[in-house]
């Protein structure tokens, strides 16, 4: 798997580091909703019992101020080792210039554990966060 993280927004060295995790499972969602065109966009929001709060949605739109990392995703065989199960293709994860801010050198990770799936977002410029993982102070 290719670990490449390309920022598409040259003028900024800093960027969000997009997982292979996180890029696989994009590009299975994507693969789900049957529309080649969706990216996976994460912002931040007030709210949250910290103060601020992470948000995922999926997003055609690309905006011209948009921060954008592309992670290549290899095919996958099927299960039975017999075939391919999808084609390789570049996922891409969105961020507005506001919640950049907030996310710069950010990693965005998927896990599955006995607790459950979810994406992580793990976050050197948080200074607290909460238990649940989807809110933070800055």
């Amino acid at each position: 798997m290719s670990e490449t993280n390309t920022d598409v927004n040259d003028e900024n060295q800093s960027v969000i580091i997009f997982t292979d995790a996180a890029a696989r499972k994009v590009k299975s969602l994507i693969d789900e909703e049957e529309n080649p065109k969706l990216n996976l966009r994460v912002y931040i929001m007030g709210g949250g019992c910290s103060g601020f709060q992470y948000g995922f949605k999926f997003d055609e739109t690309i905006n011209d101020d948009d921060i954008v990392i592309e992670k290549y995703v290899e095919k996958e065989e099927d299960e039975e080792g017999g075939g391919d199960r999808g084609h390789g293709s570049t996922v891409r994860l969105l961020c507005d210039p506001m919640s950049f801010q907030y996310l710069e050198n950010a990693e965005i990770d998927y896990r599955e554990d006995v607790n459950g799936a979810q994406f992580i977002i793990r976050n050197p410029n948080a200074k607290t966060t909460c238990g649940c993982g989807s809110s933070f102070s800055a």
